[in-house]
Protein backbone atom coordinates (compact mmCIF):
# COMPACT_ATOMS: atom_id res chain seq x y z
CA UNK A 1 0.00 0.00 0.00
CA UNK A 2 1.09 3.59 -0.59
CA UNK A 3 2.38 5.38 2.48
CA UNK A 4 0.13 8.31 3.40
CA UNK A 5 3.17 10.27 4.62
CA UNK A 6 4.43 11.22 1.16
CA UNK A 7 3.89 11.02 -2.55
CA UNK A 8 5.57 7.84 -3.88
CA UNK A 9 6.54 9.73 -7.05
CA UNK A 10 9.13 11.65 -5.01
CA UNK A 11 10.84 8.35 -4.18
CA UNK A 12 11.18 7.33 -7.83
CA UNK A 13 14.70 8.12 -9.09
CA UNK A 14 13.62 7.72 -12.72
CA UNK A 15 11.28 10.72 -12.50
CA UNK A 16 14.10 12.90 -11.15
CA UNK A 17 16.31 11.72 -14.01
CA UNK A 18 13.64 12.82 -16.48
CA UNK A 19 13.61 16.28 -14.91
CA UNK A 20 17.34 16.52 -15.65
CA UNK A 21 16.34 16.51 -19.32
CA UNK A 22 15.80 20.27 -18.97
CA UNK A 23 19.57 20.69 -19.19
CA UNK A 24 19.65 18.96 -22.58
CA UNK A 25 17.03 21.20 -24.25
CA UNK A 26 19.45 24.05 -25.17
CA UNK A 27 21.83 21.52 -26.72
CA UNK A 28 19.03 20.05 -28.81
CA UNK A 29 17.99 23.52 -30.00
CA UNK A 30 21.60 24.13 -31.06
CA UNK A 31 21.54 20.78 -32.87
CA UNK A 32 18.39 21.82 -34.73
CA UNK A 33 20.13 24.99 -35.85
CA UNK A 34 23.11 22.99 -37.15
CA UNK A 35 20.90 20.54 -39.03
CA UNK A 36 18.90 23.25 -40.76
CA UNK A 37 22.13 24.93 -41.83
CA UNK A 38 22.89 22.03 -44.14
CA UNK A 39 20.85 23.40 -47.06
CA UNK A 40 19.50 26.72 -48.28
CA UNK A 41 15.74 27.33 -48.05
CA UNK A 42 13.75 26.51 -51.17
CA UNK A 43 11.36 28.77 -53.07
CA UNK A 44 8.64 28.30 -50.42
CA UNK A 45 10.44 28.32 -47.04
CA UNK A 46 7.28 28.93 -45.05
CA UNK A 47 5.58 25.88 -46.53
CA UNK A 48 8.71 23.80 -45.95
CA UNK A 49 8.79 24.81 -42.30
CA UNK A 50 5.12 23.96 -41.87
CA UNK A 51 5.79 20.55 -43.43
CA UNK A 52 8.72 19.93 -41.06
CA UNK A 53 6.68 21.04 -38.03
CA UNK A 54 3.65 18.94 -38.99
CA UNK A 55 5.84 15.89 -39.49
CA UNK A 56 8.03 16.34 -36.40
CA UNK A 57 5.65 17.94 -33.87
CA UNK A 58 1.99 17.82 -34.86
CA UNK A 59 1.89 14.15 -35.85
CA UNK A 60 3.79 12.98 -32.73
CA UNK A 61 1.49 15.13 -30.56
CA UNK A 62 -1.51 13.25 -31.95
CA UNK A 63 0.27 9.94 -31.34
CA UNK A 64 1.23 10.92 -27.79
CA UNK A 65 -2.39 11.89 -27.09
CA UNK A 66 -3.48 8.35 -27.84
CA UNK A 67 -0.36 6.65 -26.45
CA UNK A 68 1.28 8.84 -23.78
CA UNK A 69 5.05 8.33 -23.38
CA UNK A 70 5.67 5.75 -20.71
CA UNK A 71 6.67 7.23 -17.35
CA UNK A 72 9.25 4.50 -16.83
CA UNK A 73 11.07 4.80 -20.15
CA UNK A 74 14.21 6.77 -20.97
CA UNK A 75 13.81 6.23 -24.72
CA UNK A 76 16.71 3.75 -24.91
CA UNK A 77 15.97 1.70 -21.77
CA UNK A 78 12.84 1.15 -19.71
CA UNK A 79 11.62 -0.61 -16.59
CA UNK A 80 10.26 -4.04 -17.62
CA UNK A 81 6.52 -4.37 -17.26
CA UNK A 82 6.70 -7.39 -14.99
CA UNK A 83 9.18 -5.63 -12.71
CA UNK A 84 7.01 -2.58 -11.97
CA UNK A 85 5.84 -1.95 -8.45
CA UNK A 86 2.21 -1.13 -7.50
CA UNK A 87 3.14 2.50 -6.81
CA UNK A 88 4.59 2.81 -10.30
CA UNK A 89 1.41 1.40 -11.82
CA UNK A 90 -0.68 3.86 -9.79
CA UNK A 91 1.33 6.74 -11.16
CA UNK A 92 0.95 5.36 -14.69
CA UNK A 93 -2.82 5.39 -14.22
CA UNK A 94 -2.68 9.14 -13.49
CA UNK A 95 -1.43 9.80 -17.03
CA UNK A 96 -5.02 9.70 -18.28
CA UNK A 97 -5.78 13.02 -16.57
CA UNK A 98 -7.18 15.52 -19.09
CA UNK A 99 -5.26 18.59 -17.79
CA UNK A 100 -2.01 16.63 -18.01
CA UNK A 101 -2.73 15.54 -21.58
CA UNK A 102 -3.55 19.12 -22.59
CA UNK A 103 -0.34 20.45 -21.07
CA UNK A 104 1.68 17.71 -22.74
CA UNK A 105 0.13 18.31 -26.18
CA UNK A 106 0.66 22.07 -25.86
CA UNK A 107 4.38 21.47 -26.20
CA UNK A 108 3.95 21.17 -29.98
CA UNK A 109 2.87 24.82 -30.32
CA UNK A 110 6.13 26.58 -29.36
CA UNK A 111 8.09 24.24 -31.64
CA UNK A 112 6.74 26.06 -34.71
CA UNK A 113 8.18 29.51 -33.85
CA UNK A 114 11.34 27.75 -32.66
CA UNK A 115 11.70 26.05 -36.04
CA UNK A 116 11.01 29.33 -37.85
CA UNK A 117 13.67 31.15 -35.83
CA UNK A 118 16.27 28.40 -36.28
CA UNK A 119 15.72 28.17 -40.03
CA UNK A 120 16.06 31.94 -40.44
CA UNK A 121 19.44 31.96 -38.67
CA UNK A 122 20.75 28.60 -39.85
CA UNK A 123 22.98 30.22 -42.47
CA UNK A 124 25.27 31.48 -39.71
CA UNK A 125 26.20 27.91 -38.76
CA UNK A 126 26.68 26.51 -42.28
CA UNK A 127 30.39 25.79 -41.76
CA UNK A 128 29.67 23.51 -38.75
CA UNK A 129 26.63 21.67 -40.09
CA UNK A 130 26.97 17.85 -40.26
CA UNK A 131 24.59 17.91 -43.27
CA UNK A 132 26.41 20.56 -45.30
CA UNK A 133 25.48 20.56 -49.00
CA UNK A 134 22.66 18.04 -48.41
CA UNK A 135 19.30 18.17 -50.19
CA UNK A 136 16.68 20.33 -48.52
CA UNK A 137 14.36 17.34 -48.01
CA UNK A 138 17.05 15.45 -46.07
CA UNK A 139 17.60 18.50 -43.87
CA UNK A 140 13.88 18.87 -43.19
CA UNK A 141 13.50 15.18 -42.30
CA UNK A 142 16.46 15.37 -39.92
CA UNK A 143 15.00 18.50 -38.33
CA UNK A 144 11.62 16.79 -37.95
CA UNK A 145 13.21 13.87 -36.09
CA UNK A 146 14.87 16.30 -33.67
CA UNK A 147 11.55 18.09 -33.15
CA UNK A 148 10.00 14.74 -32.20
CA UNK A 149 12.76 14.22 -29.65
CA UNK A 150 12.15 17.68 -28.20
CA UNK A 151 8.44 16.94 -27.89
CA UNK A 152 9.12 13.58 -26.24
CA UNK A 153 11.34 15.23 -23.64
CA UNK A 154 8.83 18.00 -23.07
CA UNK A 155 6.07 15.48 -22.38
CA UNK A 156 8.21 13.45 -19.99
CA UNK A 157 9.28 16.56 -18.08
CA UNK A 158 5.67 17.76 -17.75
CA UNK A 159 4.54 14.30 -16.65
CA UNK A 160 7.31 14.03 -14.06
CA UNK A 161 6.44 17.46 -12.62
CA UNK A 162 2.77 16.50 -12.54
CA UNK A 163 3.41 13.23 -10.69
CA UNK A 164 5.76 14.79 -8.14
CA UNK A 165 3.21 17.52 -7.33
CA UNK A 166 0.25 15.16 -6.77
CA UNK A 167 -1.08 14.79 -3.19
CA UNK A 168 -0.28 11.49 -1.51
CA UNK A 169 -3.95 10.75 -0.77
CA UNK A 170 -4.87 11.09 -4.44
CA UNK A 171 -2.16 8.65 -5.46
CA UNK A 172 -3.18 6.19 -2.75
CA UNK A 173 -6.81 6.21 -3.94
CA UNK A 174 -5.85 5.51 -7.57
CA UNK A 175 -6.23 1.95 -8.77
CA UNK A 176 -3.01 0.50 -10.23
CA UNK A 177 -2.92 0.17 -13.99
CA UNK A 178 -2.92 -3.45 -15.11
CA UNK A 179 0.17 -4.75 -16.88
CA UNK A 180 -1.83 -5.55 -20.02
CA UNK A 181 -3.29 -2.04 -20.19
CA UNK A 182 0.09 -0.47 -19.45
CA UNK A 183 1.56 -2.28 -22.46
CA UNK A 184 -1.36 -1.39 -24.74
CA UNK A 185 -2.06 2.23 -23.78
CA UNK A 186 1.46 3.56 -23.11
CA UNK A 187 4.25 4.18 -25.59
CA UNK A 188 6.91 1.94 -24.05
CA UNK A 189 10.19 2.48 -25.91
CA UNK A 190 13.55 1.04 -24.93
CA UNK A 191 15.14 -2.18 -23.80
CA UNK A 192 13.60 -3.62 -20.59
CA UNK A 193 16.84 -3.43 -18.61
CA UNK A 194 16.23 -0.60 -16.15
CA UNK A 195 15.63 -1.52 -12.49
CA UNK A 196 16.09 1.22 -9.88
CA UNK A 197 15.27 0.89 -6.19
CA UNK A 198 13.03 3.59 -4.64
CA UNK A 199 14.64 6.35 -2.63
CA UNK A 200 14.28 6.01 1.14
CA UNK A 201 15.60 9.23 2.72
CA UNK A 202 14.93 8.19 6.34
CA UNK A 203 16.59 4.76 6.26
CA UNK A 204 20.24 4.30 7.41
CA UNK A 205 22.67 3.26 4.68
CA UNK A 206 23.31 -0.50 4.41
CA UNK A 207 27.05 -0.01 5.01
CA UNK A 208 26.41 1.52 8.44
CA UNK A 209 24.16 -1.39 9.44
CA UNK A 210 26.82 -3.90 8.33
CA UNK A 211 29.59 -2.18 10.29
CA UNK A 212 27.63 -1.82 13.52
CA UNK A 213 27.89 -5.52 14.64
CA UNK A 214 31.60 -5.51 13.82
CA UNK A 215 32.15 -2.44 16.01
CA UNK A 216 30.28 -4.08 18.88
CA UNK A 217 32.34 -7.24 18.51
CA UNK A 218 35.60 -5.25 18.52
CA UNK A 219 34.79 -3.55 21.85
CA UNK A 220 36.66 -5.42 24.67
CA UNK A 221 34.39 -6.94 27.29
CA UNK A 222 35.56 -7.91 30.83
CA UNK A 223 35.67 -11.68 31.31
CA UNK A 224 34.92 -13.66 34.44
CA UNK A 225 38.39 -15.27 34.48
CA UNK A 226 40.15 -11.88 34.53
CA UNK A 227 37.98 -10.65 37.39
CA UNK A 228 38.61 -13.79 39.43
CA UNK A 229 42.37 -13.65 38.79
CA UNK A 230 42.62 -10.07 39.91
CA UNK A 231 40.64 -10.83 43.06
CA UNK A 232 42.91 -13.74 43.96
CA UNK A 233 46.03 -11.72 43.20
CA UNK A 234 44.98 -8.98 45.66
CA UNK A 235 44.56 -11.45 48.55
CA UNK A 236 47.58 -13.71 47.89
CA UNK A 237 50.84 -11.66 48.46
CA UNK A 238 52.21 -11.34 52.06
CA UNK A 239 52.49 -7.83 53.47
CA UNK A 240 56.12 -6.55 53.78
CA UNK A 241 55.78 -5.82 57.56
CA UNK A 242 54.69 -9.39 58.31
CA UNK A 243 57.70 -10.80 56.45
CA UNK A 244 60.13 -8.55 58.44
CA UNK A 245 58.68 -9.65 61.80
CA UNK A 246 59.18 -13.34 60.92
CA UNK A 247 62.87 -12.71 59.99
CA UNK A 248 63.62 -10.89 63.33
CA UNK A 249 62.05 -13.75 65.37
CA UNK A 250 64.31 -16.30 63.74
CA UNK A 251 67.49 -14.27 64.57
CA UNK A 252 66.53 -14.02 68.30
CA UNK A 253 66.04 -17.80 68.58
CA UNK A 254 69.53 -18.44 67.20
CA UNK A 255 71.16 -16.02 69.72
CA UNK A 256 69.44 -17.63 72.71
Amino acid sequence: MTSPQGNPARREPLLWLQLLGLAALPLEVAGLLLLLAGADPGPLPGLERLFCWALGALAPAVLFWRLPPDLWSLLLVQVPLKGRRPDQLRLSALQDSLPLKLLSAAGALPLLPLLWWADNRAGLAWAWSPLASSPRLVVLLAGASLLSLLLWQWQQIIQALWMVSRPATGVAQTLPLSLEKAGDTRLCIGLPLLLLAPLEPGAPPPAAEAQRPEADAATPQPSASSVDTSAVGDAGPVAPEQGAEQAEGTDLDQQV
